[in-house]
């Protein structure tokens, strides 16, 4: 039995692009389609207002792995650590440094149900939001529908030209910095809203017919991005963790309530994923709520985990041992 390995930042960069952690997570939604995933739903305490400790997990049987993700959200930063586990004999596979993990899973959930729920030639994209999240949103988004054009608008101009610019760089596309919000939306074929907003910022009527919107940024109870009748106009509505959504997403909580029947219009991205659902022609708006889920991680965590094997990436560390507790003082 081979010893763990730690898998550092800079090997998970080396080992998967944004496209590639893409394909990974389709295969875990599938996996969880078909049963064979499981997802341990987000818990959270919170400190001194505003840190946050998160721990999420989950089961991919058809892989033989199981997996938790844990970090602590300061104000001074995080380094969340995803540990992988034999789900045979419950040894420890290895220990992954996630922070870029986690933006390749963030963004690259966001591209998944893009692929899924826009049009088919949705090519204009506004970025609402210029955080550490956005550079891989958009690239994700520009993985599945190469985009000709790119709005960013966040309430600093700072860092909405910073961010228009880096994209631009990085990606090749026409990006600007859009002066108001309003801007930003004008002719955009897909909104991505990614900030930290405690109040709804994003109206009913604010979006184009035949818009596609990502809302990965109000993850905790506290925090709101759109007004909750604008999932009225939602002709398909779309999780990657419906349990989670129920249980921390305020927007969907304050519009559905503990009305089942309503409830039932949300999907779980799994599904579309797994039948191939392309965009209704008469759709109006689509909607896909992000909260972050353990099979994401997971599926990111088991393909590096295969790589770095096969590459010889990754350093030994030594297998835990078990040791009896004492007793007394003695």
């Amino acid at each position: 039995m081979s010893d763990p390995i730690w898998i550092t930042e800079q090997d998970v960069v080396d080992l998967m692009s944004l496209p590639q952690a893409i394909g990974a997570l389709q295969d875990g939604l599938r996996q969880e389609a078909a049963g064979k995933a499981i997802n341990m739903v987000k818990t959270h305490a919170v400190w001194d207002g505003h840190s946050t400790l998160h721990a999420i997990g989950a089961v991919i049987e058809g892989r033989g792995v199981v997996g938790t993700k844990t970090w602590a959200h300061t104000a001074r930063g995080a380094m969340p650590l995803l540990i992988l586990i034999d789900a045979n004999d419950g040894a420890v596979l290895a220990i992954v440094e996630a922070f870029a993990l986690g933006q390749m899973r963030t963004g690259g959930i966001s591209g998944v149900a893009t692929g899924a729920m826009a049009k088919a030639d949705a090519k204009t994209m506004a970025m609402i939001g210029a955080g550490k999240q956005s550079i891989t949103q958009i690239a994700a988004v520009n993985a599945v529908r190469p985009l000709t054009r790119l709005a960013v608008w966040s309430p600093t101009p700072a860092n909405r030209e910073a961010l228009a610019q880096a994209a631009g760089e990085a990606l090749g596309i026409d990006a600007v910095a859009a002066a108001t919000l309003e801007e930003a939306l004008d002719g955009a074929d897909i909104v991505t809203l990614a900030t930290r907003a405690t109040a709804p910022f994003l109206e009913r009527d604010m979006l184009a017919p035949g818009t596609h919107l990502n809302a990965v940024g109000a993850i905790l109870p506290d925090r709101v991005e759109f007004a909750t009748d604008l999932l009225e106009r939602a002709t398909v509505i779309a999780a990657d963790s419906v349990p989670q959504i129920r249980k921390h997403s305020r927007e969907f909580m304050d519009a559905f309530g503990s009305d089942e029947e309503a409830w039932k219009r949300v999907r779980p991205v799994s599904e579309l994923v797994a039948a191939n659902a392309s965009r209704p022609a008469d759709a109006d708006l689509t909607v896909f709520k992000a909260m972050g889920m353990g099979i994401s991680d997971l599926s990111l965590g088991v393909v590096l985990l295969e790589s770095a094997r096969k590459a010889g990436v990754g350093r030994p560390v030594p297998r835990p041992g078990r040791a009896k507790p004492r007793l007394t003082n003695r």
